[in-house]
């Protein structure tokens, strides 16, 4: 990575302009062409660098319901029990760790009835008994301005 990609970076996450071609914007504003920014971009996505760009909506403002939930599976249910956490289209990420509760995701849904019946749906579907399935709900909003600085 050289400091154009820094630069792209910094400028994807930190001033994205909201207009109909934001990356003209960026490209102009970086001094390189469009399909230069395009194929930088691409490069990042493409190396892991960059994994999503998109919106981030406050799904509170919406009234919708959260929570943070894992699961305790063993080492060889592992792909399955990621397989089917992901299939929920209100899973919004998810990922493992080196624990006895392995799989840990998000959900957001428009209630809560909604995110016990996709935690008991995975629970039915990988045979996992209650004390493998965890939701923990948000008591108290901590939210960090989370934007990375590349140099």
């Amino acid at each position: 990575m050289d400091q154009l990609d820094s630069k792209i970076l910094n400028a994807l996450q930190n001033d994205f302009p909201i207009q109909q071609k934001p990356y003209e914007t960026i490209a102009k504003r970086l001094q390189i062409s469009t399909d230069q920014l395009f194929d930088r971009v691409q490069k990042l996505v493409d190396n892991g660098t960059i994994r999503r760009i998109g919106a981030s909506i406050n799904s509170h403002k919406f009234d919708f319901k959260s929570t943070l939930a894992t699961i305790s599976v063993t080492p060889d249910k592992l792909q399955k029990a990621a397989r089917t956490v992901e299939k929920f289209h209100e899973v919004t990420h998810s990922y493992q760790r080196n624990d006895k509760f392995n799989i840990w995701f998000t959900i957001i849904a428009p209630t809560e009835e909604r995110i016990e019946q996709i935690l008991k749906q995975i629970s039915s579907e990988l045979s996992l008994n209650q004390n493998q399935v965890l939701n923990l709900p948000m008591k108290r909003l901590f939210k960090l301005n989370a934007k990375f600085k590349v140099s």
